[in-house]
């Protein structure tokens, strides 16, 4: 057992060590908000809005309850700064959890439990995904010391691990029936053991009721108002989210190894896979996406047909779950079920074949998590060159996740929806995050790598992190991973009177609000017109499809009302308003209300096709 765990404790600070230094990523800023927010009301560390996507949000809403949040904010006091370095050197505790606690479920399940351990420490999600400040290992590692002390039946122990996995994650509500398939298979029928199931819902009603009487709001109610505004649980994302979990399910261990250990398995399992194969090509035919979800398939149908294993029935529990409670898709959801399936491949493969799949295994991962780094140190670089510009000129950025981190730490700030910029303003702006303003191009850098895999990238076919970017596993490509943009707004006077939404022409007088490309406009939307003689009314084609719940149209002119308008429904309009005086005119329509289409992640409020002096 002593050197199983120090095999066990290497191979894990061979994985993290390499990666102290990864750059601020994904969701760690929104973290990092939260922990800046409890090191000053350390009871309420969800108690704080930023800006997300242009829109003012509260934390509150955040799909995770404070632990990580608390984690963060404890570190933040420790180290007084937010250098990289000791930030992901401490999360390095998480991994031991998880590592020990997967060679502890091994040792009880599998015949060969130190190759079943390593299966679970090479899977891409552990490798990537361990260089986070993210909640998702966290979760992990306290959902796999709950299960693992369980079956060793050291009940409180296990009934703590319950309560801290609740407040890293809602998902740690699938503990109950997991562990209640284990007592009711080892026929424990007294009060204690169920304890332990029941620790994880307990603690998040707990930590609900507890800031309804101290704020006023149930967590969930905020939760549930951005999954409804944000569309998160439509149809569709759902189906596209059922998709990439099924791909993602073939890549927890080598697809191959998965593949001939399962492939033995009822007819209609094989039957069933294939099935889904051919569903899958028919509705993208990246062949690694559908040979991924026939493989998957594969895995789950084979734990369906061996619902009375433990270890099958805990696959079928979380991954069931997984398909009603998310929505983006994402490789993370499913560390949880790495290490059962892990136990089940290593049960049925020769060492041999074992070895051979998690070296395979390995270099995709590996490579995986240098492209990552990769990916957001091009942030952390383009942030630090930009660092004078910044200094010189009011700045703003349209970006998200670490892009923003860096460029707010040297003095940008957040784009909020109908920004209006002045002449001389430096924008930044990312390709993930819609198109910016006109004006002159100071830099545009883009973020690159040699090795031709994705985690996201631009065109490329990934859900690695979210269905959001495609349905397969990851990338396979060389496409660029991001395209960041500096522009200084432009003090040029406009030169037309009016402008058609959708032409090159009308993309140098929009100053905010309007995707030329598609011509829909956000909340706000801002152009400048040259005033021509003899001009008497200002007038505005807009069209209102049937999804858009836009009703209350309104024309400004420099900042005065000029009309605002009722429609009755969908349809075609046009506005007009008496022109205002002076040689230009900068105009803004707004509109009462807007949506969104996932995966696309604009507000939206009008279709704009013209507007200008008549």
């Amino acid at each position: 057992m002593r050197a199983q765990a120090g095999i066990v404790l290497c191979l894990i600070l061979f994985l993290r060590l390499p990666f102290l230094n990864q750059a601020i990523q994904g969701d760690d800023f929104y973290y990092l908000k939260g922990a800046e927010h409890a090191l000053i009301d350390p009871l309420h560390p969800t108690h704080v809005r930023y800006i997300f996507q242009g829109a003012l949000v509260d934390m509150r809403g955040h799909p995770h309850p404070p632990l990580n949040t608390w984690y963060l904010a404890l570190l933040l006091d420790l180290f007084r700064s937010e250098a990289e370095v000791p930030l992901h050197a401490a999360y390095i505790l998480f991994s031991l959890i998880a590592g020990m606690s997967a060679l502890a479920l091994a040792r009880k399940f599998s015949t060969r439990p130190l190759m079943a351990t390593i299966l679970f420490l090479v899977t891409p999600a552990f490798v990537v995904n361990g260089g986070s400040l993210e909640s998702d290992l966290p979760f992990t590692a306290f959902w796999l010391a709950s299960i693992a002390l369980v079956v060793y039946e050291r009940w409180w122990l296990a009934a703590f691990a319950g309560v801290l996995a609740a407040l890293a994650a809602y998902q740690a509500i699938m503990l109950v029936p997991v562990i209640a398939v284990w007592l009711l298979l080892r026929r424990k029928r007294h009060v204690t053991p169920w304890i332990a199931a029941l620790a994880a819902p307990v603690t998040i009603a707990v930590w609900q009721l507890y800031e309804r009487l101290t704020s006023g709001a149930l967590p969930a109610t905020v939760l549930a108002g951005y999954m409804s505004s944000y569309n998160l649980q439509a149809f569709t994302q759902k189906m596209k989210n059922a998709a990439a979990l099924t791909g993602h399910t073939a890549w927890l261990v080598f697809p191959l190894i998965a593949l001939a250990a399962f492939w033995p398995s009822a007819w209609w399992v094989r039957a069933g896979a294939a099935a889904v194969g051919v569903a899958a090509a028919i509705a993208d035919p990246n062949p690694l996406f559908w040979m991924s979800c026939a493989v998957g398939a594969l895995v789950i149908l084979r734990c369906a047909s061996h619902a009375r294993d433990f270890l099958s029935a805990w696959v079928l529990i979380f991954f069931g779950g997984a398909l009603v409670i998310f929505f983006a898709g994402s490789a993370r959801y499913l560390l949880p079920v790495v290490v059962p399936i892990a136990i089940l491949v290593s049960n049925r493969m020769n060492s041999r074949w074992l070895i051979a799949g998690a070296a395979a295994e390995a270099v995709i991962a590996i490579g995986l998590a240098v492209v990552n780094y990769q990916h957001w140190d091009g942030y952390r670089r383009i942030a630090s060159a930009l660092n004078s510009d910044i200094q010189r000129h009011r700045t703003w950025t349209n970006a998200e996740w670490g892009l923003r981190h860096y460029l707010e730490i040297e003095g940008s700030r957040p784009v909020q929806t109908g920004q209006v910029y002045w002449p001389g303003d430096l924008v930044i702006t990312s390709a993930y995050s819609g198109p910016g303003p006109a004006g002159a191009v100071l830099m545009e850098h883009v973020i690159q790598s040699s090795i031709p895999l994705r985690i996201v990238g631009l065109g490329t076919d990934s859900a690695y992190s979210s269905v959001a970017f495609g349905l397969a596993p990851f990338g396979v490509s060389r496409a660029p991973m991001d395209r960041v943009r500096a522009v200084v707004i432009s003090q040029n006077e406009p030169e037309l009177p009016a402008i058609t939404i959708g032409t090159p022409e009308a993309a140098k007088q929009i100053v905010t609000g309007i995707y030329n490309d598609d011509r829909w406009t956000a909340g706000r939307a801002v152009v400048m017109l040259k005033r021509p003689a003899g001009a008497a009314r200002i007038e505005a084609r807009i069209f209102i499809p049937p999804q858009a719940p836009a009703r209350v149209i309104t024309l400004s002119a420099d900042g005065k009302l000029l009309k605002q308008e009722t429609v009755a429904g969908p349809g075609a309009y046009t506005m007009t308003a008496l022109a205002p005086s002076g040689n230009s005119a900068t105009i803004t329509l707004e509109v009462d209300k807007t949506f969104s289409v996932p995966p696309d992640q604009r507000e939206l409020g009008v279709v704009l096709l013209s507007i200008g002096f008549r």
